[in-house]
């Protein structure tokens, strides 16, 4: 019969000890790698959510200019509609309208589109000087039959 060789107690003890450091740092390993390809599978899960919103914000902000842009058309359409009714639109570093000389021109008897040309006023700004500063007419009489 064989004879078992005697291992003392410590070594014995010290050969499990390596043994379990072994198996711990292999499952650690393998706990880790599996630990990172969820995060690889999680990261681009997340990259790909951040292009399809970002995807979705750049259409809309070119909606958004779109929409900003033909509102600008139509601010200029009216404004030009608006210039063809008679009204001023005076663009920035414009001198106001100079009213006293419209007044002295009213006085005077100058008809409406004199003061709108000469003095810059509107057409209803015009009509306003006349009926406060024209000289007052004189009623037709009706010739007598």
């Amino acid at each position: 019969m064989p004879q078992i060789p005697y291992i003392p107690l410590e070594i014995a003890l010290m050969a499990g000890r390596a043994l379990f450091l072994v198996i711990g740092f292999v499952l650690a390993a393998i706990t880790f790698t599996r630990w990172r390809r969820a995060n690889d599978a999680l990261a681009s899960a997340q990259a790909e959510r951040f292009a399809e919103h970002s995807t979705a914000l750049l259409a809309r902000l070119n909606d958004i200019e779109e929409t900003l842009a033909m509102t600008r058309r139509r601010v200029e359409e009216i404004s030009e509609r608006l210039d063809g009714e008679g009204r001023r639109v005076m663009p920035a570093g414009a001198a106001a309208p100079s009213y006293q000389i419209a007044i002295r021109l009213a006085r005077s008897g100058a008809p409406r589109e004199e003061l709108m040309a000469s003095c810059g006023l509107t057409r209803q700004e015009a009509e306003l000087v006349q009926r406060l500063h024209a000289p007052a007419r004189q009623p037709k009489l009706a010739a007598a039959s």
